[in-house]
């Protein structure tokens, strides 16, 4: 964890907040330790259901709608 003194976080704190890693960052006043800056945990969770009622399907999901024309081999006749 980087650790960065009171007045200059003061000076830089927009900065920092662009570039704050996971780890997060303490904030010292005379050397101790006073604050810890962390960054806001979004949950997935919440993202499930999102889009219900919003989207709609066409046809079926489980095939592309496309028909394939592909040749049958003979094998019986490429015995040799």
């Amino acid at each position: 964890m980087k650790t960065i003194e009171a007045t200059e976080f003061k000076e830089q704190f927009l900065a920092l907040l662009e570039e704050l890693d996971s780890d997060g960052l303490a904030i010292t006043r005379h050397g101790n330790p006073v604050a810890r800056v962390l960054p806001y945990e979004v949950s997935h969770a919440d993202l499930i259901g999102r889009l219900r009622h919003k989207v709609r399907i066409k046809g079926s999901i489980f095939t592309t709608g496309s028909h394939w024309d592909v040749p049958v081999l003979n094998l019986d006749s490429c015995v040799t």
